[in-house]
């Protein structure tokens, strides 16, 4: 008998939700094209997602589009370039590759992310694990970096990566951002795009993709004064903290925000504040709190740039707990990075309540013989020495003898750093970033799992009703001249008013019911005889199949109850 993954995967391929890519060429592996529903559903997503995590911050939450294409440099400072791997092994044998700690929790249980490749390598010959398929030896286990590279133009040397997340347009932003808040902290970046992970054996349809789309927030803030989120501390969230993990604790355990900061299982309120919003929007999606809760990882399985990181995980039948977001305490690490490898000023400014003297240290160069050298260019080059951290200055001639500005080796005595007394009104300080970070095509495949009933022997889609790609149907009970032109009278009528509705007259109508509840239809509007006679068509509700009589001239009111106020069908029409 079929599990719930396969129903889902057969309705999204025979009903226009998602399929394969490239199909017609044999498809490649971790990429899926969504159908016409598929892409609508995505859409309501997205704007759920921005609905619950953007609207009530609004004020200090701004959305920006960065490019997908990412220079090497930008990732280096990143620590993409050295750190963003997973473990690769070989069968020796028929040359098969897999995803080393995937494979060994698959034939032990053993939890083994963040392992050494050496680690996992004993592993495997300890437990004479191999090859899944021919039953070959499994060669060494080696990092695989999994950025897509690229050519940045036609010459060599301009190397390019597929950004492998948005959170780096976000960072190297934060400045213009900064100034565009009139310097005021916190505030948010949200970025919603694709981005490509280049997986070594993409495997669980929508679940595992080497392109996909990423809904995040870079969430900015000064440590010393964070601000107050608007944060119920008496909500409940569900937690499975490292804590008690490592103490062979199983089960999440369910408790008060408050109690959660209390304990130091979640280190920052902001953090608290967007896990609580995460929930939330899974909620909103129809995902019940038993089927969701948050696991932190361990400090081995943590990312680079992460102080603490808990995944949101969400039940499915066939593959477990399956993370859909990923919340990162990312601390001050990737704007110093960025400062550290640009030599650019991306600092906040804290003030003080008082004015203070204090010793500074700032940036000198010899502009007569910058001229000399230079020419043209020295203008450009003292601009920018104008905005260059003098401790990374003064480092780079410590340790090199030279500083490197707009492409050119000054050297000592052409520049130099020297202290002074000044009086000063604030500080310089990097900010600290909390990041919520969602997959929304695994968001589409969980709100599908979960929305997926069968009634009677048949398959009912029972989405949330304002997530449906398709809010109403217009039936005509028989394919009659009179009863035909009303029902298509009725489908003007609903589309004129908004609605997303579709019209279908062939078939019986139990075989169209069947068809549209399978699709997620919330509403399905029949016209029949009786509609001739007093200007009635019968609404039926798609979950109960219980069906009501409304007046034509009433039933865009009604179906905006029903289906965008959720409201019960029965209290529609009073």
């Amino acid at each position: 008998m079929a599990d719930k993954a396969s129903k889902v995967a057969d309705l999204a391929q025979r009903r226009g939700f998602y399929w394969p890519a490239w199909e017609i060429y044999g498809g490649v592996a971790g990429f899926y094209d969504l159908g016409p529903l598929g892409k609508e559903l995505k859409n309501k997503i997205i704007e759920l997602w921005k609905e619950t995590l953007m609207k009530p911050l609004q004020r200090i939450i701004l959305e920006l589009e960065t490019p997908i294409i990412t220079p090497y440099r930008v990732l280096e400072a990143s620590g993409h370039v050295q750190n963003f791997t997973d473990p690769i092994v070989e069968c020796t044998k028929c040359g098969r590759k897999y995803r080393a700690d995937h494979l060994i929790e698959e034939a032990t249980g053993l939890k083994v992310e963040g392992l050494s490749p050496e680690d996992l390598t004993k592993i495997i010959k300890e437990n004479n694990i191999r090859c899944p398929v021919c039953g070959g030896e499994l060669s060494e286990v080696k990092k695989f970096l999994l950025l897509f590279q690229t050519q940045i133009g036609p010459y060599e040397g301009d190397k390019g990566f597929i950004r492998p997340e948005t959170a780096q347009g976000a960072f190297v932003n934060f400045k213009r951002v900064y100034q565009f808040m009139r310097e005021k902290l916190p505030f948010g970046i949200a970025q919603i795009g694709r981005v490509g992970r280049n997986e070594i054996s993409p495997r669980q349809g929508l679940l595992r993709l080497r392109e996909f789309t990423i809904a995040e927030i870079e969430f900015f803030f000064d440590p010393l004064n964070p601000g107050k989120p608007p944060l119920d501390y008496e909500a409940k969230i569900r937690l499975l903290p490292w804590e008690l993990a490592k103490e062979g604790q199983k089960e999440p355990v369910e408790v008060t925000i408050k109690e959660a900061l209390d304990k130091g299982w979640i280190i920052n309120e902001w953090m608290a504040y967007w896990m609580l919003k995460a929930k939330e929007l899974l909620n909103k999606l129809g995902i019940k709190d038993e089927d969701q809760f948050f696991e932190e990882k361990s400090p081995e399985e943590r990312a680079h740039y992460s102080s603490q990181t808990y995944d949101q995980l969400v039940r499915t039948e066939r593959y477990g707990w399956m993370e859909v977001s990923g919340h990162a305490y990312r601390g001050d690490y990737d704007v110093s990075r960025h400062i550290k490898f640009s030599g650019k000023d991306l600092y906040a400014f804290r003030k003080y309540k008082e004015p203070k003297k204090v010793k500074v240290k700032v940036v000198r160069w010899n502009a007569r013989e910058l001229g000399i050298r230079f020419k043209s260019k020295a203008k450009k080059i003292m601009e920018a020495l104008k905005n260059v951290d003098p401790e990374l200055v003064e480092k780079e001639l410590l340790e090199k003898g030279y500083v490197e500005v707009e492409g050119e080796k000054l050297e000592k005595g052409i520049v130099w750093v020297e202290e002074r007394e000044e009086t000063v009104s604030g500080e310089r300080f990097v900010p600290h970033v909390v990041e919520p970070s969602f997959g929304v095509e695994r968001l589409l495949y969980v709100t599908l799992e979960h929305a997926l009933k069968e009634k009677d022997g048949r398959l009912v889609l029972s989405l949330p009703r304002y997530l449906a790609p398709i809010e109403a149907v217009v039936l005509p009970l028989v394919e009659e001249d009179e009863i035909v032109k009303k029902a298509k009278e009725v489908w003007e009528l609903l589309a004129k008013s908004g609605f997303r509705v579709e019209y279908d007259e062939k078939g019986s109508i139990g075989r169209r019911y069947a068809r549209f509840d399978e699709i997620g239809v919330p509403a399905a509007v029949t016209i029949d005889f009786q509609t001739l006679q007093d200007d009635t068509v019968t609404v039926r509700d798609r979950d109960s199949w219980e069906q009501v009589r409304v007046k034509i001239e009433d039933l865009p009111k009604v179906l905006r109850r029903f289906i965008k106020e959720n409201k019960p069908l029965e209290e529609c029409v009073t």
